[in-house]
This record gives C-alpha cells, structure tokens and sequence, in this order.
C-alpha cells in the first residue's frame, strides 16, 4: 500500500495485514478472470514452493475444499509468506439478507520453520483471528480533511466476545527434516545458526 490519501499505521503487523488482504482479493480476482478455483489457482503458482503449497493443502484438506460446502455456506482461503514464516488459512462463512455475515470456521496453518513453543504459536494464530474478526465486524475508522478521526471506545464493545467467534482450528507444520539434539549442538560449535 503505497501513496494512500490517509497515512497508513502498523496495524499487529508491520502493514503486512492489509498488503495479504489486497495481494488475496487480487489472486481471487485472476483465478475467476482465468475460469479457475482458487485453490488450483494458487496451487499451479506454488508448485515449485514446497512450504507454500504445504500450508494451503493442510487448510484445504482439513476444510474440506474438494467437497461441496452445505447449502448456504461459502469458502474462502488466502495464503501469505511472510518474515520467514508461511501461513495459510481457510473459512467457512454464510451471507443473510445480503449483507449479514457469518463466519461458521477457520482453519489456519502456519509454518514457522522449527517451533520453539507450540502452544503459544496455536495461541497467536487464534489470537490474529480476534482481532481481525473484530476489525471487521465491530471497528471503524472514520476519517476527516485526510486525517484518522481517534474516538475512545470501551474495548469490550469493539472485541469479539468469546461467544461470538467461530471456531479456528489451528494446524502448526512440523519442519520436514527433524532437528535433533546431536544436530543442533553440531551447529552450535561450528557456529552455525542451527535449525
């Protein structure tokens, strides 16, 4: 996002956030203007990019992409490599008198390369979910003569409530060679960065 007429901020990310929603929305664009589903869309791009490819099949298959979604519910799914780590997620949503949406599931996966401490990874990722679901659905941004309009607001009426999210499942990618004790410590006295 460059040049906007409102000086973008860092929004939990460093402006990664908004940049995968518009890199997305785009793939999204293409596959239809190609006559393609977007998985195997995106899944020709990255067939040479084997931790890409895998965080997308992992979402796919666990949404269950190459069966028809119940009547009513659509699917969605984006991807992102990003800081070294790649991420994948898929959703299930229904729309009501047209404009009213629901998000029914979320399947992420992440693949951070080796996973110091698995649980506050699962954590994060459900977290991010939080937070976006709450942007989305109970956040504005106003904006007067080009500048950002700041209002107080009680968190609790702008957070999702425990209530109000769908589930997300989180699927976290085990490295694909193992990294071991004796390997590590090897690295370590050659000085290597190690795994």
């Amino acid at each position: 996002m460059r040049n906007t007429h409102v000086p973008p901020g860092f929004w939990r990310g460093v402006n990664v956030n908004q940049n995968a929603v518009f890199i997305e929305c785009f793939m999204d664009e293409l596959a239809e203007a190609a006559g393609q589903d977007a998985l195997e869309f995106r899944r020709k791009l990255m067939a040479k990019h084997p931790r890409n490819l895998g965080v997308l099949n992992a979402v796919a298959e666990r949404i269950g992409w190459s069966k028809p979604a119940p009547s009513g519910v659509y699917r969605g799914l984006a991807h992102l490599h990003c800081f070294d780590s790649f991420v994948a997620a898929a959703c299930e949503i229904s729309v009501k008198d047209g404009n009213k949406v629901k998000v029914h599931r979320i399947v992420a996966a992440t693949d951070p390369g080796y996973a110091v401490n698995p649980a506050q990874i699962e954590r994060q990722v459900a977290g991010s979910f939080v937070y976006g679901l709450s942007a989305l659905f109970m956040q504005e941004c106003t904006v007067k003569d080009g500048r950002h309009r700041a209002r107080r607001t009680s968190t609790s009426t702008t957070r999702c409530a425990l209530a109000q999210m769908p589930k997300v499942e989180t699927i976290l990618m085990r490295p694909a060679e193992p990294c071991g004790a004796e390997s590590a410590s090897d690295d370590l006295r050659r000085g290597a960065r190690g795994c």
